[in-house]
């Protein structure tokens, strides 16, 4: 606790880590959202058993994203409480 303090440099920087951190998984997020788009339109040439199995993939990856915004959000909290 005493060498959190001394140290504020320190917090700063790792504050900074996140945010960079956080640009490269949004963009990947808008890269996969691009991808289900050109996947879904494939499905649609393709009969209709093999659809309903690609769907449930892409709500896989949807939930997964959603994993990875929740961890940020729990990072940033903890370093909050150190600045205090």
């Amino acid at each position: 606790m005493v060498g959190e303090k001394a140290n504020p440099q320190q917090q700063q920087h790792q504050q900074q880590q996140q945010q960079l951190q956080q640009q490269p998984q949004q963009q990947r997020q808008q890269q996969q959202k691009r991808h289900q788009e050109r996947r879904q339109q494939q499905q649609q040439q393709q009969p209709p058993q093999r659809q309903q199995q690609q769907q449930q993939q892409q709500q896989q990856q949807q939930q997964q994203q959603q994993q990875q915004q929740q961890q940020q959000h729990q990072q940033q909290q903890q370093q909050h409480q150190q600045q205090q």
